[in-house]
């Protein structure tokens, strides 16, 4: 759990400031689970530039409650919480200063998104709150009240947890847990997780990932990983202290973010997806007669492939689809072994390229129509499909054809303006595993909407 506060004070000299206002909102990592707003009677004027600045003055605070008394529900929203807030070390203090005049200790792990956002959204022309989010952006009410600031804490810090794909985050927050004693049963942990598509972490006693996965239900796998039979699922089994989750409401960006996090955190238990998922693939060459001929191989780094499949028998499937849909030769495409014509060209579903009754010409005109089809190319382009709650979208970025991150948005100006975007997107490795899994997801999904841009 995290406590993400904000702040508003009197202003003043170092440690004898007083709280005008307070906001912390409990987030579990996924969604705000409680919340506290007050203002607060810090028994001292407030600096004029300070009511400037934020809109509270004297006469708002005269009625507030005193720190003592919103003292116990602070500690309250506040347990078990690791503490984030923009600035921390300014918020902690002034927090930590309140509770020490009233005789308590008030010692959390804290985090603090500036230095977050420096490590993980490098090169931004400045780290304030204002300017952060609105170049991220984010849309933000009551801006310098604790409340508004907060809010926009809350969803820079969900930004922030995407963008850690090395999950040092999580990590951390799993090691915080450990601390506190708590044990784990496999059946709460099941109890705990979402029947919703994302990705899912499964840690050990140390806090380690020792294995990502990605699953339409989440729910659902890690249950079928706890009740498995296999060498895999027993060592799981043996060795699971906690399993975290990340909801990503798109498929298609589960499977890239699964892709990409194994290859970055190398789970002991992933080791046949640490490298490629895909071994074969589909590759053009024109034979003998001049006919372009579509060929399901092992993958070889040396050669261009066109899309690429995790089993033979998926891109011998897939082949067959694509000779049908194109109009294209079985026989040619080695999928019908006959010193005569193909079958399909007994059934009119072939031409007669197998028999040389149609001219490479036209037939390689068909094939290429294929390959472009199934090629971004130099294409610019935004790949949207569905978001993790019903107001929000997620988007792909394929730049130069070039796969280059995704990210989720709730307004569209988001993704219409590229600065924008290219702030808020989760910048992802170009490799062919991504390529294939975008390929064959458009493949499978034809509504999906796509956004074409131009590169100023």
């Amino acid at each position: 759990m995290y406590a993400i506060l904000d702040i508003e004070t009197t202003g003043g000299q170092y440690n004898e400031e007083g709280i005008t206002e307070i906001a912390i909102y409990k987030f579990d990592g996924h969604e705000i689970v409680d919340q506290f707003i007050s203002l607060v009677n810090p028994e001292i004027p407030i600096q004029p530039f300070v009511v400037k600045l934020t809109g509270i003055n004297n006469a708002m605070l005269r009625s507030a409650p005193k720190f003592y008394e919103i003292a116990k529900r602070v500690i309250e929203i506040t347990e078990g919480c690791t503490i984030v807030a923009h600035n921390t070390s300014f918020d902690y203090r002034v927090i930590k200063t309140e509770f020490k005049r009233l005789g308590y200790e008030f010692k959390k792990p804290t985090l603090c998104t500036v230095e977050l956002s420096k490590k993980l959204i490098p090169e931004q022309p400045s780290y304030s709150l204002g300017k952060l989010v609105r170049n991220l952006g984010i849309p933000v009410a009551d801006r310098h009240r604790a409340s508004g600031d907060a809010m926009a804490t809350v969803k820079l810090f969900k930004i922030l947890l995407s963008k850690d794909l090395e999950k040092n985050i999580l990590k951390s927050f799993i090691k915080t847990e450990i601390k506190a004693g708590i044990s784990p049963k496999l059946l709460d942990i099941v109890e705990s997780l979402p029947s919703k598509t994302g990705i899912y972490y499964i840690h050990n006693e140390k806090g380690e990932l020792i294995y990502i996965g990605k699953s339409k239900n989440i729910k659902k796998r890690v249950n079928q990983h706890f009740t498995g039979t296999s060498s895999k699922s027993k060592k799981i089994q043996r060795d699971v202290y906690a399993v975290t989750f990340e909801e990503t409401g798109s498929e298609l960006i589960a499977l890239l973010k699964e892709s990409e996090e194994i290859k970055i955190n190398k789970p002991i238990y992933n080791r046949s997806q640490r490298k490629t998922i895909f071994p074969w693939a589909l590759y053009a060459e024109k034979n003998e007669k001049g006919y372009i001929a579509l060929k399901i191989e092992k993958a070889d780094g040396r050669k261009k492939e066109i899309t690429s499949f995790t089993t033979h028998q998926e891109g011998k499937n897939a082949l067959f689809k694509i000779t049908e849909k194109y109009q294209l030769c079985q026989k040619i495409n080695g999928l019908y072994d006959s010193q005569k014509a193909c079958f399909q060209y007994n059934v009119k579903q072939c031409l007669g390229a197998c028999i040389e009754e149609e001219s490479s010409e036209s037939y390689n005109q068909r094939v290429n129509d294929f390959i472009q089809n199934n090629q971004f190319q130099n294409q610019n382009m935004v790949i949207i499909d569905r978001g993790r709650t019903t107001t929000e979208r997620s988007a792909v970025l394929i730049e130069n054809g070039i796969y280059k991150g995704y990210c989720f948005y709730d307004l569209n100006h988001q993704i219409k303006n590229i600065d924008i975007l290219k702030n808020i997107i989760i910048p992802m490795q170009n490799n062919r595993d991504t390529k294939t899994i975008i390929q064959g997801y458009i493949r499978k999904n034809k509504m999906l909407k796509t956004v074409k841009f131009n590169k100023s």
